[in-house]
Parts: structure tokens; sequence; C-alpha cells
């Protein structure tokens, strides 16, 4: 249980060093070969930033825990809305200006209908995985052309600022990129291998495992960089992040996950966690858009969002024990 334990706090350390090396070199590269600071925020720094996920639930699915594949997957999406939204809400009330982000959050409460609904039936078969991955990259091939197309936009600007903070040469950037992934992959098989004993050890399932320590875990990149960027008052960078985050860990995570091997979805997943997700993700469509206010996520709501995580924690552990 000892050696578990640290495999889980060391894979977490390395997990968020190599997230950010990855995140650095990727974006640095693509900046020298010339593509607009808009294209990569929304692409580059949104797939780094979920790396994590992705890699450590292929990892969990391959070795059969599909409880850590989804719980990783949706405990994130939660803990992005929740934790990280709610803390960043705190320091900074969150502006909405982004014309792509107020675009982007009705395509994220879509998308969480369509993991609702394939959740339904209690398995993510091969074919839900497929069906996940080519709306994957239907929103790739879109943002994609946003960034191309689009010249000016808040989120863009703010972009831009972030890359000539901290530039970097080509090799460097190159070095950066691959250390990050090799890093990610070691850590991630520990971080699983940790987990799955840890749960076996206190006899609750892997799902639950998955939805807490790992979610939280793999989350810590979006966390840091949400933090940082509401203290600069880069408003868009920070909702980005997390609406960004949402949808590739419901899309290309669980598509990912799925596409290895059918995932079992245990009926708690449907009506606790899929469920919890949702209500979630409406607050921040109706947030962000600000029906009866400004387009701001002000820090009474985030004080609610927090709220709202810990009560979903209680929720998750009374189960988990009782059960």
């Amino acid at each position: 249980m000892l050696i578990a334990s640290l495999a889980i706090v060391a894979g977490l350390a390395l997990l968020i060093w190599s997230a950010d090396w990855f995140v650095d070199g990727a974006a640095a590269l693509a900046r020298h070969f010339g593509l607009p600071a808009l294209l990569i925020g929304m692409v580059i720094v949104g797939f780094g930033t979920s790396a994590p996920e992705m890699v450590v639930s292929a990892i969990a699915s391959i070795e059969g825990n599909p409880g850590i594949a989804l719980g990783n997957a949706y405990g994130s999406n939660i803990a992005n809305i929740a934790l990280i939204l709610g803390l960043t809400a705190l320091v900074s009330p969150i502006a909405v200006h982004s014309s792509v982000l107020r675009r982007e959050l009705p395509v994220l409460a879509a998308v969480t209908g369509l993991a609702a609904w394939q959740a339904w039936d209690g398995r993510i078969t091969r074919l839900d995985a497929a069906g996940l991955l080519l709306v994957f990259g239907a929103l790739m091939a879109w943002s994609i052309r946003e960034g191309l197309q689009r010249k000016t936009d808040d989120f863009g600007s703010e972009m831009e600022r972030e890359l000539q903070i901290r530039p970097l040469p080509p090799r460097r950037a190159a070095l950066r990129l691959l250390v990050g992934l090799a890093v990610l992959i070691v850590s991630s098989r520990a971080l699983v291998w940790g987990a799955v004993e840890v749960a076996r050890g206190f006899g609750i399932s892997d799902l639950v495992i998955g939805l807490t320590i790992v979610a939280v875990g793999t989350s810590l990149p979006e966390l840091a960089s949400s933090l940082a960027a509401a203290r600069r008052n880069e408003h868009d960078i920070a909702l980005g992040n997390v609406i960004g985050s949402n949808l590739f860990n419901t899309l290309a995570v669980v598509g990912i996950a799925g596409a290895i091997h059918p995932v079992a979805a245990a009926p708690e997943v449907f009506s606790r966690d899929i469920l919890a997700m949702s209500v979630l993700t409406v607050s921040l469509f109706v947030m962000g858009y600000g029906f009866w206010s400004p387009r701001r996520i002000n820090r009474w709501e985030g004080s609610l969002l927090l709220v709202a995580y810990v009560a979903y924690n209680i929720w998750l552990l009374q189960g988990a024990f009782a059960g």
C-alpha cells in the first residue's frame, strides 16, 4: 500500500511537470512554424492540457480498468467546472468576452448530452467510441478553420501575449515536447498502477479512485494555467482551458479508451456522475451567456461551484463506503 501511494504521488507530480513541458514545447514549435495564436490556443494547448487524461485513460483501458478510464474523464470534467472555475472566479471574476468561447459553450452542452445518451445502456462500445472520435475530428476541423480565418479575438490576443512571455528556440521546444511526452507516458503508467492498488487495498471501486484522486490529479495542469491566467486578467484563456479540456475529455479521452476496449459503465456513472457533469455544464452555459446578468462568472457563483464540488464528493464517498 505504501509503494502504491508513493506511485500515485510521484506519478501525479511527474504528470504535472511533463504536461507543462509538453504544452510549452508543442506551442513554441507551432509558433515557430507560423501558426496563428488563436489556433495554438484552441487546438495545441487544448490538446496538451488534456494529454494526461488521454494517456491515463488509454493505459487504464489497455490494462482492463474501465472505472479509472471513465472516472478520469468525467471526474476531470466535474473538477474543471466546479473546482477549477470556482477557485478561478474567487481569484478574479471571469468575464466571457470571446465569441469563440460563447459558441463553444452550447457545443459543450450538446456533447455532454451525447455522453449521457451513450452511457444510458451501461456500455461504451467501439461503435460509440467511433462516434465520439468522429465528432471530435469534426470539432478539430472547425477549430482549425476558425483559427486560420479569424484575425482578431480576445482569446487569440491573450494567447499571443502568453506565447511572447515564454519564447523557446526550435531545438529546445522539440526537446521539451519529446521529453514531456516520454515522462507523461511513464508517469501515467505509475499513476494507474498505484490507483488500482490503493482501490483494492481500501475495498472501493476503481471508478471512485478515477473520479477523485486521478481526476483531480490530471486536472492540475488546467488548474495551474487557469489560476495564472486569472491573475493576469486573461479571462478567456481561463474559461477556454476548461471548455476545451471538457470537450477533449468527453470526446477524445472516452473515445480513445472505448476504441481500445469497450468500456462498461456502471449504473451510477449515468445516475450520479453524468448527472452531476450535466448540471454543472448547464450552469456554466447559463453563467457564461449571462441571461440575467453580465457575461461573467462572479465570486458568488464561484463559491456556489465550489460548494457543489464538495457536495458531489461527499455524495461519491458516502456511496463508496456504504457499498
